[in-house]
């Protein structure tokens, strides 16, 4: 699988989208639902609504602000429109001026609009609607152009982890990934609860040791503040649907879980919403929750995003395109598991379940999987995209709340 390629929008900062998304930033919660009311009526139009800044610390404002920033720098947006009102402006980095000077050193269309100006919620709702079917009008005359996989960039979570996810379904991944890094595109893991019992075997494949130790450090940070609450997080995940599934302890759910990063050497260790500084393998912290994971991967420049679901416990039929929560990039659920292909056909996009039986060599199914990503990158919907539903965001705050 040499020389392959996919059919994406160029834009202006270099950067190479597989979808042409407009996207709207609430500077604050107050602004949410202007944000949801423009969404809904204007086709092209993604909005990020979060539970917001109030009462959180610096921080954790600021983590807030680069996951808004992340994703309006995604290369699947052509333009953003921030929310704001300059009357109780808000906390430094919330703040609508500084947000617009850190999206706009991409080249794309950025507005500011202020409910103060606008003279009201309904007004801005209106005037939001009217930059935002502009900006769409303006986007749907670009086109999409050949480049070589060195422009595409994915993002995996794995959840609902039973005994397939670390046979199957996460070396399937994990094959993907390594053709990808072949051809020289990029690939980011996350799920930092999820390394403890195996983040020692990561440390050894960063390349640069310092990477290695800071892996390290994250792990200890999460375990220590999971202790700090009176409760061992190694007696609390596996989560209960990873324990009716089979899996017994963290380590081994971490051992799974693992195998979704491939063989290839960690090229860096990331912050939370930080983006590759070049091409290969990249872990980047970040916490598990469905809610809040694609979203921090679509803001750290992932095109697509994947979660390999394991899904032993899963009832028949689940809802789970409640979840399509990378807001601007595909996310595309993909299964090892026979019985959660089944039970989850309207949902899931890929299975690599002949692997169990030996029908599908590990090999094969890594590489079917890559053509099916080459297939999202170039146009096709993944299942998530046919339905116009978006559970709120769960930004990976540090807290405490004040």
């Amino acid at each position: 699988m040499n020389n392959l390629c996919f059919y994406g929008y160029r834009r202006p900062d270099g950067q190479v989208g597989v979808r042409n998304h407009v996207l709207i930033i609430p500077s604050s919660r107050v602004c949410n639902i202007i944000a949801k009311r423009i969404e809904s009526y204007v086709n092209g139009v993604k909005a990020i609504t979060t539970t917001g800044e109030v009462c959180r610390h610096s921080k954790d404002r600021k983590r807030l602000s680069d996951l808004y920033v992340g994703l309006a720098l995604n290369p699947n947006v052509y333009g953003t429109i921030i929310l704001a009102q300059k009357r109780n402006n808000g906390y430094p980095e919330m703040k609508a001026e500084s947000l617009f000077d850190r999206i706009q050193i991409a080249g794309k269309p950025c507005i500011v609009l202020y409910m103060d100006e606008c003279g009201g919620q309904n007004f801005l709702v209106e005037k939001g609607i009217d930059e935002a079917r502009e900006l769409v009008r303006q986007a749907s005359a670009e086109s999409r152009v050949k480049e070589s996989l060195q422009k595409l960039q994915i993002g995996v979570k794995c959840g609902w982890s039973d005994a397939t996810s670390g046979i199957s379904g996460n070396p399937t991944f994990g094959k993907a990934a390594d053709l990808l890094i072949e051809n020289g595109g990029t690939v980011l893991f996350s799920e930092t609860t999820e390394l403890i019992g195996a983040e020692e075997i990561l440390a050894k494949r960063c390349v640069n040791k310092e990477d290695g130790e800071r892996l390290l450090k994250m792990v200890e940070l999460v375990e220590t503040a999971a202790k700090a609450t009176g409760e061992d997080i190694r007696t609390i995940n596996p989560i209960p649907a990873n324990i009716a599934a089979g899996i017994t302890t963290l380590e081994e759910k971490s051992l799974g879980a693992v195998r979704k990063a491939g063989t290839k050497p960690i090229s860096g260790v990331l912050d939370y919403c930080q983006r590759p500084t070049g091409h290969g393998l990249y872990f980047m912290d970040g916490w598990a929750s469905a809610f809040s994971l694609p979203a921090s991967l679509a803001a750290a420049g992932c095109a697509i995003t994947l979660y390999q679901l394991g899904g032993g416990d899963l009832p028949d039929d689940p809802p789970m395109l409640g979840t399509n929560t990378a807001v601007v990039a595909p996310l595309m659920y993909v299964t090892g598991n026979p019985h959660t292909a089944e039970k989850a056909k309207k949902s899931i996009d890929f299975s690599s379940a002949d692997v169990l039986i030996g029908k599908t060599s590990l090999e094969e199914a890594g590489s079917d999987l890559l053509k099916k990503i080459i297939s999202v990158a170039n146009g096709e919907y993944a299942k998530g995209e046919t339905v116009k539903y978006q559970d709120l965001i769960e930004p990976y705050f540090l807290g405490p709340v004040f």
